[in-house]
């Protein structure tokens, strides 16, 4: 089974990688899924989609849940039945849990050349920064993204922005880590982040500062 990585971000966290290496079946045949839970996958169009969503219940295993002890919410936030909090991602050929006894968030993303085309729809702030001419510029942006995708997942609040409302304060790729902000109606919250890279993606995580 390629669990791909695991990372004990503290006492009360944790983050699992699985790399999606499975065909369908493969990934379908060990799980006992609720029937909500099968319908929803057999309707997805994508096989791609259908693969993250199966990996996504074997890092569940991995952490010693089923797909029983996971429900959502009105806005389509993950929640496990016994008050452990919970964040989940997929793309392509990764997916991503990140489990904690407080509020937390985690993104993946493929790096691509085509996020330099929609930063201004999530950079603000962060421009003050970013080097558009660094051969980094890209993952740079990844990182950001992710960060502030994490938050946004954690959060769950509609009307979040991620260009007015969250902020990521310088950071070095090679640190691994940076503080991220969320701005929003009178209010101030501070975040511990954390990202990483493997295979053309990365990935993010966001905690509460302690």
């Amino acid at each position: 089974m390629p669990l791909y990585k695991s990372i004990t971000v503290n006492s009360q966290t944790t983050v699992k990688i699985w790399k999606i290496e499975e065909d369908y079946d493969e990934l379908l045949s060990p799980l006992d899924l609720k029937p909500q839970s099968l319908k929803r996958v057999e309707s997805m169009k994508s096989e791609l989609h259908q693969r993250g969503f199966l990996s996504v219940r074997h890092l569940l295993r991995a952490f010693g849940y089923s797909d029983q002890d996971l429900f959502y919410d009105d806005y389509g936030k993950p929640h496990l039945k016994d008050g452990n909090h919970i964040s989940i991602t997929h793309s392509f050929t990764f997916s991503g849990v990140i489990i904690s006894e407080n509020e937390v968030g985690i993104d993946i993303e493929k790096q691509r050349e085509k996020i330099g085309v929609i930063a201004k729809k999530f950079v603000d702030y962060e421009f003050n920064y970013l080097d558009k001419t660094s051969k980094d510029y890209v993952r740079n942006l990844t990182v950001i993204w992710g960060i502030k995708e994490s938050l946004y997942k954690l959060f769950a609040t509609p009307g979040m922005l991620f260009r007015e409302h969250f902020l990521v304060i310088p950071f070095m790729l090679q640190d691994g880590e940076t503080v991220a902000w969320i701005d929003y109606k009178d209010k101030k919250y501070r975040y511990n982040t954390a990202f990483l890279e493997f295979d053309g993606f990365t990935c993010a995580y966001v905690v509460p500062n302690e």
